[in-house]
């Protein structure tokens, strides 16, 4: 094996491995922008916020996310409920709080969690690797 295509195997092997986002808030990485996730990756602070916290919603048809998507900002300590709907079964998995929701077709998912831990964490469906949004707190 050349050392090219060594080289080659062990970039490979690295991003594979590097799958989970980061806990900088500056780590574009982690942003969907670098995925080809289909999703917008621009800033978003629309999800509207009330008395009891952040609400985020989410919704995937034909592989395609609409709603609070990209980079979405909310405030440390700040309570979130994150409504996730697909129209096909899957699991929504928020890394770096390690809370996941089972979605069954056309069903609304809902994870309700303080926003304690400081960073950008990637929200994504299981099955197909699609990364909806990275939630940032801070």
């Amino acid at each position: 094996m050349t050392a090219r295509a060594r080289a080659a195997v062990v970039l490979t092997a690295a991003l594979l491995l590097a799958g989970c986002a980061g806990t900088d808030p500056d780590d574009e990485a982690s942003s969907p922008a670098g995925s080809s996730a289909g999703t917008t990756a621009q800033p978003t602070d629309a999800a509207p916020r009330s008395a009891s916290g952040r609400q985020l919603t989410v919704d995937v048809t034909g592989g395609q996310a609409s709603g609070d998507t990209g980079r979405v900002p909310v405030d440390l300590g700040e309570q979130v409920m994150l409504t996730v709907t697909s129209d096909t079964a899957d699991a929504f998995h928020l890394h770096g709080y390690d809370l996941e929701a089972e979605l069954v077709p056309g069903e609304p998912a809902t994870l309700t969690f303080p926003a304690d831990i400081p960073g950008v964490f990637e929200g994504e469906l299981h099955e197909a690797g699609t990364v909806l949004l990275s939630l940032q707190v801070g």
